[in-house]
């Protein structure tokens, strides 16, 4: 097979674009969506493109829309014969601390429809061209012991639509494991904003008493992990959730803040 190509949701920024540079390095041609940042999308295809002599290209795009999801399929198709790698980075947060009831009808349905319809939308329309070749990488990202479905104190909505995913990804991963295709999730530490596109280099200069590591997680813990899961080496790996929180106790860690600022 030749060139890989790999849609990256949210892929201008933060860990999406720290993804797209390890893929683009590995040789990838990348699908850069976005929503609404088109200039940092743009220079960041036409970064990658220079630096790494693949092909990228930005696309716009609310994954949380279907019809959207159809015209980034679309458009994509139009500059890709296909897409053997789905990313599915981008995904709403809320950060106000709002309980279940305080959530507007239009916010629930928009972390509903951002984090786990999402990831139904692009994944159906994606399989028949992984289908096709016999070979797929899809990742999805979660949140610390997403699996055993935790509740998260003012987070309803985001906890149960990756809660969701976490079972949508591994219900994939059986259907599709005949066709040569594999579906993971990454369940990232609690990463500050301004680590998600830092180098693990960098970390290591810096040190953490939160983490039993030692030191601050960043976006490219997270991108080598997802090189592993979309390599040819990876095939044994599938409907697997994956911790990549530096032995933290992330959502334990969560808890309490938010409980014991109430009392």
């Amino acid at each position: 097979m030749g060139r890989k190509i790999a849609l990256i949701t949210g892929g201008s920024r933060g860990i999406g674009k720290c993804t797209a540079a390890v893929l683009a390095e590995q040789g990838c041609n990348i699908i850069i969506n976005y929503r609404s940042s088109k200039t940092e999308a743009e220079k960041l295809a036409k970064n990658l493109s220079e630096n790494f002599a693949i092909k990228a290209i930005a696309v716009q795009g609310d994954i949380s829309n279907k019809a959207d999801c159809e015209k980034l399929i679309h458009q994509s198709m139009e500059s890709f014969n296909g897409i053997d790698i789905l990313i599915h980075n981008a995904g709403p947060y809320v950060p106000l601390r709002k309980t279940m009831d305080e959530y507007e009808w239009d916010e629930w349905q928009y972390m509903i429809n951002g984090n786990l319809n999402s990831v139904f939308y692009l994944t159906k329309l994606t399989l028949p061209y992984m289908r096709a070749k016999g070979w797929g990488r899809i990742v999805t990202f979660g949140y610390d012991r997403v699996e055993t479905a935790p509740g998260w104190i003012y987070r309803s909505a985001f906890a149960a639509a990756k809660a969701g995913l976490a079972s949508l990804t591994r219900t994939i991963s059986m259907e599709e494991a005949k066709n040569g295709i594999t579906a993971n999730m990454i369940c990232p530490g609690d990463i500050a904003d301004h680590w998600k596109e830092e180098t693990i280099a960098h970390a290591k200069r810096e040190t953490s008493s939160m983490v039993p590591v030692g030191r601050p997680g960043t976006g490219e813990d997270l991108a080598r992990v997802v090189s592993f899961l979309i390599s040819d080496d990876a095939d044994f790996i599938t409907g697997s959730t994956i911790p990549v929180t530096g032995g933290q106790d992330v959502l334990g860690k969560i808890y309490h803040a938010d409980y014991d600022s109430t009392i």
